[in-house]
């Protein structure tokens, strides 16, 4: 098979060999590898090439697996990454002083709370008191105790991610 042959039985679909490997790697400039890539193991198997009798279906065979290849490579580098983070005991302490700090924004949040939901907060989320137990220590219905405990969580949930994402209170 000739250059020119090769060139007229494969670029009519290299379009579609592209496509599909954007389709399954989501990176254009992977998916521009990948294609580089098929295209030159035609090339490579041009002798190959003439014995199919269809050329688009084997190209498209090819980058399918090709593709399934590079995520399985890439699935297992994301492993390793993952499983080296599991190695180390210690929290890192930057880590820790996130963690600090965010328990400490949430007790100046709690104290800016209404003093009823500031309470029901204390009873349930820190001492651990059952909703039951709670409407009785507060003579309160149970509707009335959820209530406070969902508007008390929502107001801190809303403090805490302004400002992890503002900076400010």
């Amino acid at each position: 098979m000739t250059q020119t042959e090769f060139l007229n039985v494969v670029m009519p679909f290299k379009d579609k060999v592209f496509r599909l490997a954007k389709r399954l790697l989501v990176s254009t400039e992977e998916a521009e590898d990948a294609t580089q890539e098929v295209l030159i193991k035609l090339w490579n198997n041009k002798k190959k090439i003439a014995e199919y009798k269809n050329v688009e279906a084997f190209s498209m065979t090819m980058t399918k697996n090709f593709c399934f290849d590079k995520l399985k490579s890439k699935q297992a580098q994301n492993l390793k990454i993952v499983h080296t983070n599991y190695e180390d005991k210690q929290t890192a302490l930057q880590k820790q002083v996130e963690l600090n700090d965010s328990v400490n924004w949430v007790s100046k949040i709690i104290e800016d709370l209404p003093e009823l939901q500031k309470t029901i907060i204390q009873l349930r989320d820190i001492e651990e008191y059952d909703l039951d137990e709670i409407s009785k220590m507060l003579d309160m219905n149970n509707t009335a105790v959820r209530v406070n405990l969902s508007r008390a969580r929502k107001a801190i949930r809303e403090k805490l991610t302004n400002t992890h994402n503002y900076g400010i209170k």
